[in-house]
């Protein structure tokens, strides 16, 4: 079976059986119906997986491969923060009338720092660093620079990334403050493995251990039954990872560069629906006001396995379960025209 399922298995058993409720507590994140979105947790989850034995995509449901590294890329090869860069919906709740999701996440990768070698972003100073300095213990990054808070229109979720190599193989740590476990889980873990299986190929490293550590591992009250019905189901063996080895240059990937072969998954026909986001845009300006750089508080509604169909978006599912707004660390999973396969 993929050990990805199982790592989700056992924490999602973990936190509902040994996890902490916060129904003592006036919550910020609240659902359609005006309810408080309570959460159980478990406090720093720390999951490890193999990357030279076994890709960690879950067969509990679908992972939408291409759609994980678009976003991907969007932020760490693109070092966007706007929007209109990337092919998906999820963020278009945080974004201001111009796109723009404030000075978070692809935004904080992007600025330049000035070094002894010379001047590089963040990005570039991990890729020289790999190549000319391997051994050193300082390749990290971090988006979670508090000078800038109030003018991002959400905080980072996924916040650092450690590297180190030890003989050729590249490991890496994840540091991630939140997480909703049923929306963002599988898609976060792909998303980073694949990071690290590209610097590794461009760097001429081996992919090796990925160590994700999650602060506030969480699930939502109304997502408790789907997460149960989820768990008990059998999983199947991890598909095979494929990246194209003719890219030696980290800025030449694309989602296409990127595939799984022999995937069976099971079937996922839940919908985890938001409300109507532009009414979102019209009440909340986003948080982000023309002439002010402070980011107002503004409920997050990422939108969860939307289709594209003949143009239209449609959601598509049996339960009519929301994500609260003000939700926090749920990136989730989206498929648009950009999956294939």
């Amino acid at each position: 079976m993929s050990y990805a399922d199982e790592v989700f298995i056992a924490n999602c058993k973990d936190i509902l059986e040994n996890g902490t409720w916060d129904t003592d507590y006036n919550v910020r994140p609240h659902w359609e119906d005006g309810t408080s979105a309570h959460t159980i947790k478990k406090f720093g989850i720390v999951n490890r997986y193999d990357l030279s034995k076994e890709f960690p995509a879950m067969t509990l449901r679908k992972t939408f491969i291409k759609s994980a590294t678009d976003e991907l890329l969007w932020i760490w090869q693109k070092k966007s923060n706007n929007v209109n860069d990337f092919k998906g919906h999820v963020w278009d709740a945080w974004a201001n009338e111009d796109g723009s999701i404030g000075k978070a996440y692809g935004y904080q990768l992007g600025v330049k720092h000035h070094y002894p070698e010379g001047d590089f972003d963040q990005v570039d100073r991990v890729l020289y660093d790999l190549k000319h300095n391997p051994l050193s213990r300082r390749i990290l990054t971090n988006i979670y620079v508090h000078a800038d808070l109030s003018e991002m229109n959400l905080y980072p979720c996924a916040y650092s990334m450690t590297f180190n190599v030890t003989g050729k193989k590249l490991n890496a740590i994840l540091n991630q403050r939140s997480q909703d476990m049923l929306t963002a889980n599988s898609w976060n873990v792909c998303q980073y493995a694949t990071l690290v299986h590209m610097i590794a190929q461009v760097s001429g490293l081996e992919p090796g251990e990925f160590v994700h550590v999650i602060a506030d591992a969480h699930i939502y009250d109304k997502h408790v039954p789907i997460v149960e019905e989820l768990i008990k189901r059998e999983p199947y063996d991890a598909p095979k990872f494929v990246l194209d080895k003719s890219i030696t240059d980290f800025y030449k990937f694309t989602p296409d560069s990127v595939h799984f072969e022999d995937y069976k998954y099971h079937e996922f026909t839940e919908k985890i629906r938001s409300e109507n986001e532009s009414n979102s845009l019209r009440r909340h300006k986003l948080g982000h006001r023309q002439g002010h750089g402070n980011a107002l508080p503004h409920p997050r509604r990422p939108q969860i396995f939307q289709r594209e169909d003949h143009g239209q978006h449609r959601y598509h599912g049996t339960h009519d379960i929301s994500l609260p707004a003000g939700a926090e660390g749920s990136a989730g999973q989206e498929e648009y025209s950009a999956d294939a396969r």
